[in-house]
């Protein structure tokens, strides 16, 4: 049975608040406020109950949603993992009256995992805009200037190369086919042990790659051929133990043991097309010398990462999702978004403006982006929209006439203001997390990006009102 607020503390309360008053950072307290907010809590109140149909009625009493979601932005806002922030509050007095857990038992890291699960990335993005009309009914937003950047969020992934992918879908399907003989005995197709010939096919190949010699082309190809062969040979059983459990061949006597041999069955189906992909893409690369082949993916663990260059020069590769983040006074970020597949920059400034509109309530009178995001275009859509100033500078133009335009001195200050946005997103990767999304799957970098700019806005909206 889920509540929407903790029970009352008691006793307790008097004294923590005497222990630990004098240890409130000034932002806790305003953020504190701006949590106890009734909407707020029910959308995460609405969110746990589906869980399970009857869990507002029944059941043995659950974490109340106001401590869900205090733990949770603690987590994001001091960059821990579950188990760190259990760690944390269970000693801390100041984080128990903090997150309102008070005397009471704090959440371990498995439930408040499991909880953050029910939180999918529309429930987030509610929260996100929960935040951000508290911001403006706080007057911490007025909504006159806007800025917009974009940036990369990188999966938890190591560096993608052919011959480590081959490696990791062999040590994958492995350790399943493993499994499915210790439940289901020697029925069935036998299972033979690949792992040691890949492991030093990867081997070779990592060391004829580092040689410049001619030979090491040649002898890098040949390694590549074997370790094709091998790996087709591993999905080739791979796929026969799917099969055999599918008819019966393979089969456990008890009710659970065949429960969970069928979800291996699944988990095996699921890697299969993976691991086909990746030799797909290894054949084309090493034999025919294609490295543009369809439906290329970096990861068999986080298949919808994506390559992304962003012109650096440190990191001219990322792998993971594009995150664009857009500012308002204050340092407050009224929105953000993560895309399925990367768009160009060009594209998203004037929705950027009529989502800023919606969430503020007016068309800023300032809106500023760098380079990428200028055209023709877009600057005349914007005064269309009722933008008085739109600060986008052109770096490639030969006219004098525009270079004078960006000589303005408002413009210069639309830029000079422009760059925190780029101060915006060092902030989230730094002390926030975004440098590597630690959730799996796309739904959970969604909720991880989300839950981390909502902790930002937190602090940003309890530093402003406590001024």
């Amino acid at each position: 049975m889920i509540h929407l607020r903790s029970s009352e503390p008691g006793f307790a309360a008097g004294f923590l608040g005497e222990a630990v008053g004098n240890l409130w950072e000034p932002w806790m307290r305003q953020a504190d406020q701006l949590l106890e907010d009734e909407k707020l809590l029910s959308i995460v109140y609405e969110a746990l109950t589906r869980r399970h149909p009857r869990s507002r009625t029944r059941g043995r009493l659950g974490v109340p949603a106001e401590i869900v979601v205090r733990m949770l932005l603690l987590k994001h806002i001091r960059n821990w993992s579950f188990a760190v922030v259990e760690r944390e509050v269970r000693p801390n007095l100041l984080y128990r009256e903090f997150t309102r857990v008070y005397a009471g038992k704090v959440p371990d890291a498995k439930t408040l995992g499991r909880q953050a699960l029910s939180l999918g990335p529309e429930v987030i993005e509610q929260i996100q805009q929960r935040m951000v009309e508290l911001a403006v009914e706080n007057k911490v937003v007025q909504g006159r200037r806007m800025r917009v950047d974009t940036t990369v969020v990188e999966t938890n992934i190591h560096y993608p190369t052919d011959s480590s992918l081959l490696g990791d879908g062999t040590r994958v399907l492995t350790r399943l086919m493993k499994k499915v003989t210790a439940l289901t005995g020697a029925a069935g197709t036998k299972m033979r042990n690949r792992s040691r010939s890949v492991k030093l096919r990867v081997l070779d190949i990592a060391r004829a790659a580092r040689s410049k010699a001619p030979q090491s082309r040649e002898k890098l190809k040949r390694n590549y051929c074997k370790l094709l062969d091998s790996v087709g040979r591993l999905v080739g059983q791979a796929k026969r133990f799917s099969q055999e459990i599918a008819e019966g061949v393979k089969r456990c006597s008890g009710f659970m043991q065949q429960a969970v041999l069928e979800g291996l069955r699944k988990e095996i189906d699921t890697m299969l097309p993976r691991v086909q992909q990746v030799i797909r893409q290894t054949k084309a690369r090493i034999l025919r010398g294609d490295t543009q082949s369809e439906g290329k993916i970096f990861s068999i663990f986080e298949p919808s990462t994506e390559i992304i260059r962003k012109g650096k020069a440190g990191k001219p590769n990322e792998f993971g999702k594009l995150l664009k983040v857009q500012e308002a006074e204050n340092q407050i970020v009224t929105s953000y978004e993560v895309y399925d597949q990367r768009p160009s920059d060009n594209d998203l400034l004037i929705p950027a403006i009529i989502l800023h509109e919606q969430r503020t309530g007016r068309t800023p009178d300032l809106a500023a982006a760098d380079a990428g995001f200028y055209s023709a275009k877009n600057e005349a859509g914007a005064r269309q929209l009722g933008v008085k100033r739109v600060s986008l500078p052109n770096r490639s133009t030969k006219s004098a006439e525009r270079r004078r335009y960006q000589k303005q001195r408002w413009f210069k200050k639309g830029q000079k203001w422009r760059t925190g946005c780029e101060g915006r997103i060092s902030v989230l990767k730094r002390r926030h997390g975004l440098n590597r999304c630690r959730y799996k799957g796309a739904a959970g970098l969604k909720r991880y990006v989300g839950l981390s700019i909502i902790a930002d806005t937190l602090i940003n909206i309890g530093r402003a009102m406590a001024k």
